[in-house]
């Protein structure tokens, strides 16, 4: 009998939504008897930003021209262990899920020693340049966006697309509620408030609507009145299913420009869906769209899609006086997406997986 896959799975050290993206395919790997070690890059940044200032802090009574710890510094620290792990562990490869706060000194060690490196990257086509400079140093990867994979197969014919996915102890229609009293808002999102989501919130005119805005919105610009609809700061994957499957309407937005600020260059073209479509579909909530080409694909005419605020505008309260209609289309979403879950998600991962080391080893 085969032996599983020793895998050490790297987390992305961001808290949230690629965290979230890191937690279903640790679930998903778990599901299918893959051994598993997990490297929880989040809390080592945490420890090593907190040990390296207390020892600047320190050393710089006697030494004041010490110069502070950078970034660059703290990733490193964090990321490094990576290298010992996977060695004395003898793993058969790293699986580093999105990469952008993995420090690049410690791939290129790792590919030094003869550890097969592949990563999991979640935030194409917005980190785009980042990715790809990444993709073309590992042995392997995977990209969220289809209309992307050829410019990743250029520099690394090791790669594949791997769709986001939903989490079964998470995303589900039955009522398992969180304790205490959340909210049930006519219309909701979670997210962040990049730039032209809040233009885009801005844009609507929300009076009689209860909008529930949850995420990182504060001091970014919206209007007095959106202000208050700001319930809360980030919230974790299992409270936003809870006010996804609350709510009347349920919001998905995509990013349309890279990074932060006014002065970004935008995106174009993509096609894929977000993790929040698979989610809101999972927990059977209707929900609105901003056009991508993959909303049609897979919920045909179940999502109303919109390209402006004034569409948007117009389905929101088309959509909340029918209650009848909600339920109808509410209905039928799991199952559009009952085989993205990340449990077969994982299933193409361990294939790919056994494919790339089988091509290493001939």
């Amino acid at each position: 009998m085969t032996r599983p896959l020793r895998i050490l799975l790297v987390h992305p050290g961001a808290s949230w939504s690629t965290a979230d993206v890191y937690e279903g395919l640790l679930y998903g790997l778990r599901q299918h008897d893959a051994w598993v070690e997990p490297y929880r890059l989040d809390t080592r940044i945490e420890a090593s930003g907190g040990a390296l200032h207390w020892l600047w802090r320190t050393k710089k009574k006697t030494q004041p021209d010490l110069p502070k710890p950078h970034i660059a510094d703290i990733l490193y620290h964090a990321g490094v262990g990576v290298l010992e792990m996977a060695l004395r562990l003898q793993v058969d490869v790293v699986l580093i899920v999105s990469g952008m706060l993995q420090h690049p000194d410690t791939i290129a060690m790792l590919k030094r020693a003869g550890v097969k490196v592949v990563v999991l990257f979640t935030e194409t086509p917005y980190d785009e340049d980042k990715e790809l400079g990444m993709a073309a140093t590992v042995d392997g990867c995977w990209t969220n966006e289809r209309s992307s994979l050829a410019k990743f197969r250029a520099v690394n014919p090791q790669s594949g697309y791997l769709p986001h996915g939903w989490h079964p102890g998470k995303h589900f229609v039955a009522a398992r509620e969180l304790p205490g009293d959340l909210p049930r808002h006519d219309v909701v999102f979670v997210g962040s408030g990049f730039t032209e989501r809040v233009d885009w919130f801005n844009s609507i005119d929300w009076t009689g609507i209860d909008l529930g805005l949850y995420g990182s919105w504060k001091g970014l610009g919206l209007n007095k009145k959106l202000k208050k609809c700001v319930r809360a700061e980030n919230i974790d994957n299992a409270m936003a299913a809870s006010l996804y499957r609350r709510a009347k309407i349920g919001l998905n937005l995509y990013r349309t420009k890279m990074g932060w600020g006014q002065t970004r260059q935008h995106v174009y073209g993509a096609e894929s869906l977000s993790p929040r479509a698979y989610e809101l579909a999972a927990c059977g909530v209707f929900h609105l769209s901003a056009y991508r080409a993959e909303v049609s694909e897979v919920f045909g005419d179940l999502v109303p899609t919109f390209s402006t605020p004034t569409e948007a505008a117009a389905l929101i309260r088309l959509w909340l006086n029918d209650p009848e209609g909600r339920a109808r289309v509410s209905a039928q979403l799991p199952a559009c997406v009952a085989e993205c879950s990340w449990e077969q998600r994982a299933a193409t991962v361990l294939a790919d997986l056994s494919r790339l080391l089988h091509v290493a080893a001939a």
